[in-house]
C-alpha cells in the first residue's frame, strides 16, 4: 500500500472540568522529525510518548500540540509571608529615613521577585490516562488522512508506471527496423571510405555482430519490465514501503538512461524521453511517501 507522509489528524475529550485537544501534522522528510508540545505537569511522559510517536509515525517532520483547557486556573499563586513582611519592615523603615508620607506598601511588594510562588499543577494518573486515549485518537485520524492521500498517490503512480511500460512495448517493433538500419549505415561508411575489392565480407560481419551486441538493448528492457513489476508488487505489500519503492525507481532510471544511450534512433529515443518524463513524475511523488 501507498500512504502519504503529510498529514493532519485531531482529537478533543473532556476531563472534568477540562478540555484536551490534541492536534498532529506532518511534512516530507527523509528522518523522522517531532516536535513536541505538552502541558508542563507532563514532561515526565515526553520520552514516553516521543517513543510510541516515533513508532507509530514512522518518518515525515511531525508537530504534536496537547493542550489542556480549564475553567480553573492551571496554576494557583502563593502568597510568601516571611518575604512580604521582610519587604514591608525594609520599606516602611526607607519611607521613615525619607520621610515619604505613604503607607500602600502592598502594591509594590507583590511586584517584587519572591513574593508571589506559583504552584505548578501535579501529575494526574486519571488525567494522563484520558490524554493518552485522545493522543491515540488523534493519531488514528491522522493514519486514516495519510492512508486517504495514499490512495490518491498510488493511482497516479499505477498510471505512470503503465505509461513506461507502454512505452517499452512502442520500442520492441522498431528493434529489427534499427539493427538493420545500422548495419546499412556502417556498410555504406565501408564503401566510400575502402575500395570495394579490399573488403572482407567476413571481417566485415564478425564486427558488425560485436558493434551490433554493444547496441543491443535486449537486457535492459528485460530489467526494466522486471522492476516495473516489482514496483508493483512492492505497492501491494500491506505496509507502506517508501524507500524501497525509491530504490526501484533508481534501478528503473539506470535501465531507461542506457537504453537511451544504445538506441541510437530517434524515433526509440522519442518513447525514451517520455519514459524519462513519467519517472521524473514518480520521483517528485516519491518524495512524499511514507
Amino acid at each position: 500500500m501507498i500512504r502519504s507522509m503529510t498529514g493532519f489528524g485531531n482529537a478533543v475529550a473532556e476531563f472534568g472540568s477540562k478540555t484536551i485537544s490534541v492536534d498532529i501534522r506532518s511534512l516530507n522528510s527523509k528522518f523522522f522529525d517531532l516536535t513536541l508540545r505538552v502541558p508542563s505537569a507532563y514532561r515526565e511522559k515526553d520520552m514516553e510518548m516521543r517513543t510510541m510517536l516515533s513508532r507509530e509515525l514512522e518518518r515525515g517532520k511531525v508537530e504534536v500540540y496537547i493542550n489542556i483547557d480549564s475553567s480553573e486556573p492551571m496554576r494557583k499563586s502563593r502568597i510568601n509571608k516571611d518575604i512580604v513582611r521582610q519587604y514591608h519592615a525594609e520599606l516602611k523603615a526607607l519611607n521613615e529615613e525619607l520621610k515619604i508620607d505613604t503607607d500602600d506598601y502592598l502594591g509594590t511588594i507583590l511586584r517584587l521577585p519572591d513574593a508571589l510562588n506559583m504552584e505548578e499543577a501535579h501529575f494526574d494518573e486519571e488525567e494522563w490516562k484520558q490524554i493518552n486515549e485522545t493522543l491515540q485518537s488523534a493519531m488514528k485520524a491522522f493514519n486514516a488522512f495519510r492512508d486517504k492521500e495514499g490512495k490518491f498517490m498510488e493511482k497516479d503512480l499505477r498510471e505512470r508506471i503503465d505509461a513506461i511500460e507502454e512505452n517499452l512495448k512502442k520500442i520492441e517493433p522498431l528493434e529489427e527496423g534499427r539493427i538493420e538500419n545500422i548495419r546499412k549505415r556502417l556498410a555504406d561508411q565501408l564503401k566510400e571510405s575502402a575500395a570495394k575489392d579490399a573488403i572482407d565480407k567476413n571481417r566485415f560481419e564478425q564486427e558488425v555482430l560485436y558493434y551490433l551486441e554493444k547496441m543491443d538493448v535486449t537486457e535492459e528492457k528485460v530489467r526494466l519490465r522486471s522492476h516495473c513489476i516489482y514496483f508493483f508488487d512492492t505497492m501491494n505489500e500491506p505496509q507502506s514501503n517508501g524507500k524501497k519503492i525509491g530504490f526501484i525507481t533508481q534501478e528503473m532510471g539506470r535501465e531507461i538512461n542506457t537504453l537511451g544511450a544504445k538506441a541510437n534512433d530517434a524515433v526509440i529515443q522519442k518513447f525514451v524521453v517520455q519514459m524519462k518524463d513519467e519517472l521524473e513524475k514518480i520521483k517528485e511523488l516519491m518524495m512524499n511517501i511514507l
